[in-house]
């Protein structure tokens, strides 16, 4: 399995808030690049071999450009650091095709749209699209201090502006967000979508559990995945389908990993079971579901696992590879 790229230039960089860089990138004749719809994201190919994935936040009707932003995270991975650092105005690198798995639901009577720190991205994409087709929503921006809010200028210039509601950490007690209140007072059959920090998704999403919020109607995208390992984890074994050739996973080792040592190469992209890039069908034995990305729905099937990140109930996995 292969994923087609795209060659693009570095058409801008610009500091859009504290830690937080805006990058612009257009194709290498000036033609228009693929369409996307709002939610979408792009694998980024960093220097160093990194890839990572950053929703499209400009608005969908136009590409004749991609915009992203990206925060530094002191304690991520390298990927927000190499940006940053080492990707300049004129560059050109190298990008997947557009990719939604945080699109719309087109046929609601009404959205929330709730935006923590940079969750903004793809939130501020979906609020430009539903403006244009004039469908019901309503806003909050949430963010520790105002300098650490992006592309505020742009929301308030917007046609929307109206629409929307900020909150800090910081400041007057009133303006702070009430994940309750907020989802108690939307009209019925509102579909929620919420991208941010772990923290923040989890509260949002705890609070709509608890409020009886139909799954449908929640919607989400996580940026990282907190992936656990517990003590309790034991070696298994996985057999490839297609050879036979059978591999031991020890405790302190993915999937992927053992794969990689013995010369099987399996599409990666986040090694954090968040994009979807490794997806693996199982043929025989139980996986143990550690992604953010499959649903309920589909981790019930067993006929699939994120081998970057998931591992076995059974002593072994027989793999379609």
């Amino acid at each position: 399995m292969t994923t087609a790229t795209l060659t693009v230039i570095v058409s801008r960089k610009w500091q859009e808030a504290q830690d937080i860089c805006g990058f612009e990138f257009i194709s290498e004749d000036g033609s228009p690049l693929l369409p996307f719809s709002a939610g979408s994201h792009v694998d980024v190919h960093l220097p160093g071999g990194l890839i990572r994935q950053y929703s499209l936040c400009n608005n969908p009707d136009k590409t004749n450009h991609y915009q992203i932003a990206v925060l530094r995270d002191a304690n991520g991975r390298g990927g927000s650091a190499a940006i940053h650092d080492l990707v300049k105005e004129g560059d050109r690198i190298k990008i997947s095709e557009p990719k939604n798995h945080f699109p719309l639901a087109h046929n609601a009577p009404h959205h929330l749209l709730l935006a923590g720190g940079i969750g903004i991205t793809p939130i501020l994409c979906m609020a430009e699209r539903l403006t244009a087709i004039g469908d019901e929503f309503e806003m909050h921006y949430c963010s520790r201090t105002p300098e650490r809010m992006a592309f505020t200028s742009r929301i308030q210039a917007s046609p929307f502006n109206d629409k929307v509601a900020f909150h800090f950490d910081t400041g007057d007690q009133a303006q702070k967000f009430d994940i309750e209140a907020t989802l108690a007072n939307t009209q019925a059959g509102t579909h929620l979508y919420v991208c941010g920090p772990r923290g923040f998704m989890d509260a949002v999403l705890d609070a709509a559990r608890r409020q009886k919020w139909e799954e449908a109607r929640l919607h989400y995208e996580f940026f990282g995945a907190v992936i656990e390992r517990p003590a309790s984890d034991t070696t298994f074994k996985v057999r490839l389908a297609s050879s036979g050739v059978t591999l031991d996973v020890p405790p302190e080792c993915t999937v992927i990993e053992v794969l990689a040592a013995s010369g099987i190469e399996v599409p990666t992209s986040c090694e954090q079971g968040v994009c979807g890039t490794c997806l693996t069908r199982v043929i025989d034995g139980e996986p143990d579901h550690r992604d953010s990305y499959l649903t309920d729905d589909e981790r019930a099937t067993g006929d699939q696992f994120l081998p970057c990140c998931s591992r076995a109930k059974t002593p072994y996995l027989v793999l379609d590879l």
